[in-house]
């Protein structure tokens, strides 16, 4: 596996349309098409490649604290994560997780945290996102789409030059 991120620009489309998770997953990711027909403010496409294949979509939203109360200006937010039903169950998740770690703050420097909610019926997300460096904050936030979420939040080192974010 040769994992790593990179933005996807609206005109790249047909890089990520393949994308699609399990059925019983669109309630907590959404869809990339739903992703690409939202028209939101301050949100950005990101890709999860496994050599030149795209295998899994982020979306990165800066201005998450304007819609959530819990998160800060200097946070951003991890939102519509998905990995390629195909490509579920090989390890592709938690290697992005991490991989978030340096590859943030080398596009959005000045950035202090990525913060995420996950379903609390979502156990696979909520494991994977714990192991790619995430801790529980405590939080819950009641107004889920598909219910109630735990609130995590992974620190983010200083701007780091950006050389490589490839994912071991």
């Amino acid at each position: 596996m040769r994992l790593s991120l990179r933005p996807v620009a609206r005109s790249e489309f047909d890089l990520v349309s393949h994308i699609q998770v399990e059925p019983d997953q669109v309630r907590y990711s959404g869809t990339v098409a739903q992703a690409f027909d939202e028209d939101e403010d301050g949100v950005d496409f990101h890709a999860i490649l496994d050599g030149p294949r795209a295998v899994g979509f982020f979306k990165i939203d800066r201005l998450y604290y304007e819609t959530y109360r819990f998160a800060e200006a200097d946070e951003l937010g991890l939102r519509a994560f998905m990995i390629s039903r195909e490509h579920q169950g090989q390890g592709h998740a938690t290697a992005a997780v991490k991989a978030l770690k340096t590859y943030l703050p080398a596009r959005y420097p000045g950035r202090n945290a990525v913060v995420l909610t996950v379903n609390m019926q979502n156990l696979g997300a909520l494991r994977c996102y714990r192991r790619g460096g995430f801790a529980d904050t405590g939080g819950i936030h009641p107004h889920g789409i598909a219910g109630p979420q735990y609130i995590l939040r992974m620190e983010l080192p200083p701007h780091l030059k950006f050389e490589n974010h490839r994912a071991n």
